[in-house]
């Protein structure tokens, strides 16, 4: 029932191709799909598609156990499952090894590889690529390829000639085309809430999957799956005392980037989620013991979170009073004094960091270790993962950081990370799957918050 979508190196063409496959097979069955890695943008697209939520497969963000654990309560009452790798196959977090990996999470999960492989500038090589990839390392299967953006009729004769040699199927051919092209921005994809005209090209991709994939060898493969045994304590997460917090999550196009994983795991632990929009929301929602800024493009709707001054200054306010506030990447720049876009252009945001956002060219990315400084919701000296990936930086560097930042195996350190008042805010990305007490000591303290205010209404009426 599962198969990885991998590709031979970045950029070969694997995301429009998994599309292609979810786009046909969400039609005809029920399909839950994953994706690997740190990524935000590619699961909003399958989740587009499947109309369910896929989940990140990511073991330095999480754990190995985590990894097995999501995948096989995920892949219960589906028809069939697809995995979606990242970059290369057996490229992982430094490129020294192949940790966290399409490969590792192939070996980790047994589950066979689909490998796409860009022909647009081969020819007979196509067998030796392919060749190198099948013994590069025997634990990890792979099933067969796929032939992308192959030039034509003449072109393809000859990939199958080269391909018949080492007698791996070929499982997808798909021709050339400019028209199948997702459009992107600063940080990859735009996402699916921006493109007007997504559903057309999702039933693009549907026709092409049902006519450029050869089913027949396909589906036996979607039928083979291996579900793993998890022991009874790591199956479920106990819902302890915090059931009447309300936790309100910014969620709208400047702010979508979350981990299904971590508004489940807050939900677990019995928080009610209420959505709202500093985009277009006068106000914060009524009756709340917590904010949560996810990350997403607040740069790109600069203007639109500048005239909502209302939700501004009410988000304001309630920090000042001393809400609990977790904030990452694009919620740490809301809360900046102001962000500054690629046009230099100056935007009023909520103003609790003393600190200017400003874009750059410059790409910062890659996996952290984070070693805590002070914070809300970490005791010193804890040590974490997380995952870095913005073009912005603050002018202002903090007094009193809430982490040390190390590379993952590199010489790279850095000191990063605000808080104030009750806030922890962050460019680091963190998947509460990889340590349950974030969201547990976050909704302790929104808990110590409602019972702050309960006390002050019955001493100040």
């Amino acid at each position: 029932m599962s198969l990885i979508i991998a590709g031979e190196r970045s950029g070969v063409g694997k995301t429009t191709i998994t599309l292609m496959l979810l786009a046909y097979l969400s039609r005809r069955m029920q399909v839950q799909s994953f994706k690997i890695g740190p990524d935000y943008i590619d699961p909003m697209f399958h989740q587009y598609v499947t109309k369910r939520p896929c989940r990140n497969l990511d073991p330095l963000l999480t754990n190995d156990a985590y990894v097995r654990q999501s995948f096989t309560h995920h892949s219960q009452d589906v028809d069939c499952v697809l995995v979606e790798g990242v970059m290369g196959l057996f490229d992982g977090a430094t490129g020294i090894d192949d940790t966290a990996s399409t490969a590792h999470i192939a070996r980790l999960l047994e589950l066979p590889v689909l490998l796409v492989i860009d022909c647009s500038r081969l020819s007979r090589s196509v067998a030796a690529i392919a060749h190198g990839y099948r013994s590069f390392d025997p634990r990890v299967k792979i099933a067969g390829v796929v032939l992308n953006r192959v030039g034509s009729d003449r072109h393809l004769q000859l990939l199958k000639e080269a391909l018949e040699s080492i007698q791996l199927p070929i499982l997808g051919v798909l021709h050339r085309s400019d028209d199948l092209a997702i459009p992107d921005r600063h940080l990859g994809l735009v996402p699916t809430a921006e493109i007007s005209q997504l559903d057309q090209l999702i039933d693009r991709f549907a026709q092409l999957g049902e006519a450029c994939f050869v089913w027949e060898k396909l589906l036996p493969l979607l039928k083979k799956a291996k579900i793993f045994s998890v022991a009874a304590s790591e199956q479920n997460i106990t819902i302890t005392h915090f059931t009447s917090l309300r936790i309100a999550v910014a969620r709208d196009r400047a702010f979508s980037f979350y981990y299904p994983d971590n508004l489940e795991i807050l939900a677990q632990l019995g928080a009610q989620i209420v959505y709202w929009s500093p985009l277009t929301d006068p106000d914060l929602p009524e009756n709340i013991q917590g904010l949560y800024f996810g990350g997403g493009f607040p740069e790109v709707f600069t203007q639109q979170l500048t005239e909502n001054k209302s939700a501004r200054v009410a988000v304001k306010k309630a920090i000042e009073q001393g809400i609990p506030t977790y904030a990452e990447c694009g919620g740490l720049m809301y809360l900046s004094q102001a962000i500054v876009d690629f046009e230099c252009q100056s935007w009023s945001m909520v103003d609790i960091i003393p600190a200017t956002a400003i874009m750059d060219s410059r790409l910062t990315l890659g996996y952290r270790q984070a070693t805590v400084l002070q914070s809300p919701l970490f005791k010193t000296g804890t040590v974490i993962w997380g995952h870095e990936f913005h073009r912005s930086r603050l002018n202002q560097t903090s007094t009193a950081p809430l982490f040390e930042l190390q590379g993952y195996n590199s010489s790279f350190r850095t000191l990063e990370g605000w808080q104030a008042y009750q806030v922890h805010a962050s460019y680091l990305h963190l998947h509460f799957g990889g340590n349950i007490k974030i969201p547990q000591q976050f909704l302790q303290r929104c808990l110590k918050f409602r019972d702050l205010l309960a006390e002050r209404r019955s001493l100040f009426g």
